[in-house]
């Protein structure tokens, strides 16, 4: 008999004599003549209720069905006459699979977000962590069918990579050199005897390859992992989450946001459309402000304002801020939320950002002082976009190698298509976690990470 999915019989239009489902044991009750088990196998938020009878071949073995436990059951779909549930199944077979030991640390409720950290092996069979991964999962997928809708070709980009595209240095190294007989040249580190012959990092953004393929395939994307080696341990920042990162050739800042709206929008109805279930589950014991919120992005078109008008309207406000609002400085996020939350009362793009507070690759606006560069703000996170028209004029963009203290020669390739065939282009990018934070009302990006990378974890 074929396996049915929790989820498929809880959406079953009519009963059914044989059914066999599988899943991990969430509770059991016990009466004098039979047990209720509510079952999970995780392709539901909700339970499915079994109801075994003391005459069913191996009852004996329900006392081994305790939580946590896996087991098989086969029997007869029903309409159920409790309340909260359409159908429930009477089992006429019980096989347990693997036993759960009494100390499994999830058989309590309202163990807290820490814990469930410690956790990570077990965390997704709860209620929480199991919507949570189930929306990720949809998003994720969702994030290809925008894409592909559009014509855009999937690239995936190098994870080991000699280019520093944000000009941070904070960068993980990667090196197959022994720390404590590492070979020297003057003192330093000789990484010609190193496996790739230079020094090498986990990459911090596909963007500057993605480029390499916007200007041959027009329209492209990237999805997939990133690192940073910053020694931060705020809610909002990891040291390993996932990018979305696409490139458009013939592209200039206003068709980069108008796409990246565009985006925000198709992942929040997508969302709002296919995991109903989670987002009420979110809305009741997360943040019971989510679906407002949700429905406010979806509902309103987005601001557009320029940096420079940005930051008199936050020296106007007379709102006291933690961080000092001055031109020069980039916005931090008490900054952004009060431009969608209080002021403009809506999603807000903000555009034209000072030359110096850029990376190289951000192309020099007419008045030479700003760049045309711009971060897509929403209600509850703040930045969640940030993108720019690229630099294609080879002077312009050698000059700000030089501005930035970059070697030409190391970016011999990335001037190549600046010197054959080059093109106005644009591109921006969106963090997977920061948008999974956005839908979920989940505050803390860890608990959006199936195992998180955060300064001195790394145990799972």
């Amino acid at each position: 008999m074929p396996r049915t999915l929790l989820k498929q019989a809880l959406s079953s239009t009519k009963p059914q004599d044989y059914v066999l489902i599988q899943g991990w044991v969430r509770t059991r009750r016990d009466a004098k003549s039979f047990s209720f088990l509510e079952i999970n196998d995780g392709t539901s938020l909700k339970n499915l209720q079994v109801v075994i009878d003391s005459d069913v071949p191996d009852y004996e073995n329900v006392v081994k069905a305790t939580t946590g436990a896996s087991v098989e059951i086969n029997g007869r779909l029903v309409a159920s006459e409790g309340k909260g549930q359409d159908w429930e199944l009477h089992a006429d077979s019980l096989k347990v699979i693997g036993e759960s030991d009494v100390d499994y640390p999830l058989q309590k409720k309202g163990h807290t977000m820490e814990f469930m950290r410690e956790q990570a092996h077990l965390r997704p069979r709860s209620n929480l962590f199991g919507s949570v991964f189930r929306v990720r999962s949809r998003v994720a997928y969702a994030i290809h069918s925008f894409f592909q809708e559009r014509d855009f070709f999937y690239v995936h980009t190098p994870i080991i990579t000699a280019s520093d595209c944000e000009g941070a240095g904070e960068m993980f190294r990667v090196s197959t050199l022994d720390p404590g007989k590492a070979p020297l040249i003057d003192g330093d580190v000789d990484y010609s005897k190193d496996f790739f012959g230079r020094p090498s990092y986990l990459t911090v953004s596909g963007q500057l390859e993605g480029e390499v393929f916007a200007t041959a395939l027009s329209n492209i994307y990237t999805f997939g992992p990133t690192f940073r080696a910053e020694n931060s341990n705020t809610s909002r920042h990891a040291n390993e989450f996932w990018m979305i990162e696409p490139e458009i050739a013939f592209c200039d800042l206003d068709g980069n946001m108008d796409l990246a709206e565009s985006f925000v929008k198709y992942l929040v109805n997508d969302t709002l459309e296919n995991c109903p279930e989670e987002i009420a589950f979110f809305s009741k014991f997360v943040d019971k402000g989510l679906l407002e919120r949700l429905k406010f992005i979806l509902d309103r078109p987005f601001v557009r304002v320029s940096y420079m008008d940005a930051i008199l309207l936050l020296q106007e406000s007379k709102q006291t801020f933690d961080y000092p609002v001055e031109y020069g400085l980039n916005l931090q996020s008490e900054h952004e939320r009060y431009l969608t939350e209080n002021h403009f009362q809506n999603p807000v793009t903000v555009f034209g950002y000072p030359r110096e507070i850029k990376p190289f690759y951000m192309r020099i606006n007419d008045d030479g002082k700003t760049v045309a560069a711009m971060d897509v703000l929403v209600p509850g996170i703040g930045e969640i976009v940030g993108g720019s028209q690229r630099e294609e004029r080879l002077d312009l963009l050698d000059a700000n190698f030089d501005r930035h203290n970059i070697s030409k020669e190391d970016y011999w390739w990335y001037r190549d298509l600046r010197r054959y065939g080059s093109v106005p282009h644009s591109g921006f990018g969106l963090g997977f976690e920061r948008m999974l934070m956005l839908l979920t009302g989940v505050s803390n990006i860890r608990d959006v990470t199936p195992f998180a990378r955060t300064p001195g974890n790394v145990e799972f």
